[in-house]
C-alpha cells in the first residue's frame, strides 16, 4: 500500500469515526479480508476510536494495529458494564489477533457456592468445578458485590471455614462464632436451621445469581401470600422482607441473561423520506450477544416494513448459519419460518434486547446522515430548511432569514443589530448595526420599528433580495410592531416568526402566524438548536455594538475636543501628568518638557479660551 492509498484509508476510517455515537459499546476494527482483528470496549465510543488516529500515538502495538484497519464497526449498549460483558463475548467469538486481555474469564472474580453439606457462597478467581457451581465471571466488581450483599441479607448462609456435617451437628460438635451472635448466620452449625430450610435458601440464592431475580420474586411473593391466609404472620413478614430486598435489586445486565438461550432479534428503521430501511440484527447464544449488525435495504417498490423484513430475515438467518428456534421482532408478521417461531415481547430481558436492536438500528441511521451531510454539507442545510417550511407552512424554502434585536440601558446610547444567515448559516458580511435616532427613551418596540423601517426601505430603494423569513426575539408583542411595519407600511408580505422564552430567560417556543399561535418543535432537535443559535447571535452581535458605544463614551476626555493635539500626544500627557487637572496646574516649562513648545502653546490657548467663556 503507497501512501496515497494509505492517506485515502485513513481519511474515510476518520470519517468513520466522526459519525460514531457518545455512548457506551464495543467497537470492531477488521482487516482488508474482512477479518475481526481487534475488540474494544468503550465508555465513550466516539472518543475511545478517535484516540486511535491522533498523531501523537507512539506505542509501537498501536500503530501496527493502526496500519492494519480497514473498516470499523460497533455496538451501542446502555452502559459501561454491558460494554465490557460485551467486548469479553466477542473476544471469546472470533479470538481477534491483536487482543491480549479478556480471552480468559479467569481474569475476573466468580461466585462460587460450594458442594458442601452446608454451602458457602463467596467470590474467587479460581475455577475448581469439582469444587462447587461457579457463576460468573463478574468483570464489574461492583455488581459482584451487591449480589452478595443480597444473598447475605435476605439468605444469611454461613461464612465460616470449618468442615460442618449433619452428624457433628447432632452430636453438637461445633459452636456459634461472632456471626450468629450478630444476626448473620441462622445457626446452621448449632441445629438452630435445619439442613432443608438451609438447601432451600442455598437454591434461591442460586436462582439469583442466574440471573432470574424476576421469577424468584415472583415465588417469593405467591409463597408469602399463602402464609398469610394461613395466619402464618411471622412466616410472611419473613418472606416480604426478602420480597422488598429482591424488588429493590436491579443488577441484571441487558446484554447477559442466564434465561435467554438461542435468539435471533430483528428490528427495522426507516429514513425520513422512506426511501431506505435499516434493519438491525442481533443473535444471543447462552445468554450473550455474540453477533450485531446493521443492513440497509432500498425500497424499489415502496415495500412496507414487513415486506422488507419478509426477505431479510431468512437471508440474514442463512447468511450467519443462525438454527434459533425463537426469532424476535417488533410487530406482527403474517408468515410462518421452518423451524422457528416469531415472539413480540411485552416486557422483560427480550423486551430489553428488542429496544437495544432498534437502538443500533437508529444510531447506523444516523451515522449515516451525519456521514452523508459531512461529506456534502449543503444536503443538511438544505434538510433544516426543508423542515422549517413544512414546519411553519411556507410556500418556499427559508433561505435568507434575518434577526433583530435592541440594546439600551434606560435608553442611553440606544442600539439595535441586524443578522442574516443564509442558507442555515451566518453571513457576517450582511450583518448590520444601527444607531437609534428617533426614539426617546427606553422604547424598545418604538426602536424596533425604526430599525425594521430603516432596514428594508432601504432595500426597497436599493433593490436588494428581501429576506424569505424574519425572525424576532421576543413573543407576540415584537411579532406585532415587526408586522406593522413590514406589511402596514411598506406592504412587504414577509413571514414573521417569533422565539419566545420562559420565566428563567431560556427559548421555549416558537410562535408562528396571524395571530401568532405556538408552533409544536422539540426543544432537543437539531432545527430548534439552529434556531437558537439565530436568537443567541442578534443577542450577542446587538450587546456588543452597544459596549463597544459606552466604551468610547466612557473613555472620551477633554483633550479628544482640542484640535491639534492627537492620540500620541494625548498619551504622552496623561502618561506624564496622569489627569487633565494636574495638566492644567503645571507650569509651562513641565509642558514643554513632555510634548514641546508648539503643542504647549495650544493648550495653553485652549485651556485659557475655555476660562474666557466661562466667566
Amino acid at each position: 500500500m503507497n501512501k496515497e492509498e494509505n492517506e485515502k484509508r485513513l481519511a474515510r476510517l476518520k470519517n468513520i469515526v466522526l459519525s460514531m455515537p457518545e455512548q457506551p459499546g464495543s467497537y470492531q476494527y477488521y482487516d482488508r479480508d474482512g477479518v475481526i482483528i481487534y475488540v474494544g470496549k468503550a465508555k465513550n465510543l466516539k472518543r475511545r476510536v478517535s484516540s486511535y488516529f491522533h498523531k501523537e500515538v507512539d506505542r509501537f502495538k498501536t500503530k501496527v494495529l493502526v496500519s492494519k484497519i480497514w473498516d470499523i464497526s460497533y455496538t451501542v449498549v446502555n452502559s459501561e458494564e454491558d460494554a465490557l460483558l460485551l467486548e469479553n463475548s466477542l473476544i471469546k467469538q472470533y479470538n481477534p489477533r491483536y487482543n491480549v486481555l479478556l480471552k480468559d474469564g479467569k481474569t475476573y472474580p466468580s461466585i462460587v457456592v460450594t458442594n458442601e453439606t452446608f454451602p458457602r457462597i463467596f467470590k474467587t478467581r479460581h475455577i475448581n468445578k469439582r469444587y462447587g457451581t461457579y457463576f460468573g465471571p463478574f468483570p464489574h466488581i461492583s455488581a459482584m458485590y451487591n449480589i452478595l450483599e443480597l444473598i447475605k441479607k435476605i439468605y444469611k448462609p454461613r461464612s465460616c471455614q470449618q468442615p460442618i456435617t449433619k452428624e457433628g451437628v447432632e452430636h453438637k460438635k461445633y459452636k456459634p462464632c461472632l456471626e450468629y451472635h450478630i444476626h448473620n448466620c441462622e445457626g446452621c452449625c448449632i441445629g438452630k436451621q435445619s439442613w432443608e430450610d438451609y438447601q432451600e435458601n442455598i437454591r434461591q440464592a442460586k436462582e439469583i445469581l442466574k440471573g432470574n431475580t424476576r421469577e424468584l420474586s415472583k415465588w417469593v411473593y405467591d409463597r408469602m401470600q399463602k402464609c398469610a391466609e394461613e395466619l402464618k404472620f411471622e412466616e410472611a413478614e419473613v418472606l416480604k422482607q426478602r420480597y422488598l430486598l429482591l424488588q429493590e435489586f436491579v443488577s441484571k445486565s441487558e446484554v447477559v441473561s442466564h434465561t435467554i438461550t438461542d435468539v435471533d432479534v430483528f428490528t427495522i428503521t426507516d429514513d425520513e423520506n422512506n426511501k431506505n430501511a435499516y434493519i438491525n440484527y442481533i443473535h444471543v447464544k447462552n445468554g450473550t450477544v455474540n453477533q450485531s449488525f446493521t443492513y440497509e435495504y432500498k425500497r424499489k417498490l415502496d415495500e412496507s416494513d414487513e415486506d422488507l423484513l419478509n426477505q431479510a430475515i431468512p437471508e440474514i438467518r442463512e447468511r450467519f448459519h443462525s438454527e434459533a428456534k425463537e426469532i424476535i421482532v417488533p410487530f406482527e408478521m403474517n408468515w410462518k419460518i421452518k423451524d422457528a417461531q416469531f415472539f413480540i415481547p411485552q416486557r422483560g430481558d427480550k423486551k430489553h434486547l428488542l429496544e437495544i436492536s432498534e437502538m443500533n438500528g437508529k444510531q447506523y441511521k444516523f451515522d449515516r446522515l451525519k456521514q452523508s451531510e459531512k461529506l456534502n454539507p449543503e444536503q443538511k442545510q438544505t434538510r433544516l430548511m426543508k423542515e422549517l417550511q413544512k414546519l411553519l407552512g411556507m410556500e418556499k424554502m427559508p433561505y435568507q432569514i434575518e434577526c433583530f434585536d435592541n440594546s439600551n440601558i434606560s435608553g442611553t446610547d440606544a442600539v439595535a443589530g441586524c443578522i442574516v444567515y443564509k442558507g442555515m448559516k451566518p453571513s457576517r458580511k450582511d450583518y448590520r448595526k444601527y444607531n437609534i435616532k428617533t426614539v426617546v427613551g427606553p422604547d424598545d418596540y418604538a426602536s424596533m420599528q425604526e430599525v425594521v423601517r430603516r432596514r428594508y426601505s432601504r432595500m426597497i430603494e436599493e433593490k436588494q433580495p428581501l429576506p424569505d423569513l424574519i425572525i424576532t426575539d421576543g413573543g407576540k408583542g415584537q411579532m406585532d410592531v415587526v408586522r406593522e411595519v413590514t406589511e402596514g407600511e411598506l406592504h412587504l408580505p414577509i413571514p414573521i416568526a417569533g422565539l419566545a422564552k420562559d420565566d428563567r430567560h431560556r427559548t421555549n417556543e416558537l410562535l408562528f402566524g396571524f395571530p401568532p399561535k405556538t408552533v409544536a418543535v422539540d426543544v432537543k432537535s437539531e432545527l430548534f438548536r439552529v434556531l437558537t443559535q439565530i436568537q443567541d447571535e442578534v443577542h450577542r452581535y446587538a450587546i456588543t455594538f452597544h459596549r463597544d458605544k459606552r466604551s468610547k463614551h466612557a473613555l472620551h476626555s477633554e483633550l479628544d475636543d482640542i484640535k491639534g493635539i492627537g492620540p500620541k500626544t494625548k498619551d504622552a500627557l496623561l502618561k506624564a501628568f496622569k489627569s487633565v487637572k494636574r495638566m492644567k496646574e503645571a507650569s509651562r516649562e513641565d509642558l514643554i518638557k513632555v510634548v514641546g513648545e508648539a503643542k504647549t502653546d495650544i493648550l495653553v490657548k485652549f485651556w485659557e479660551e475655555e476660562k474666557t467663556s466661562k466667566e
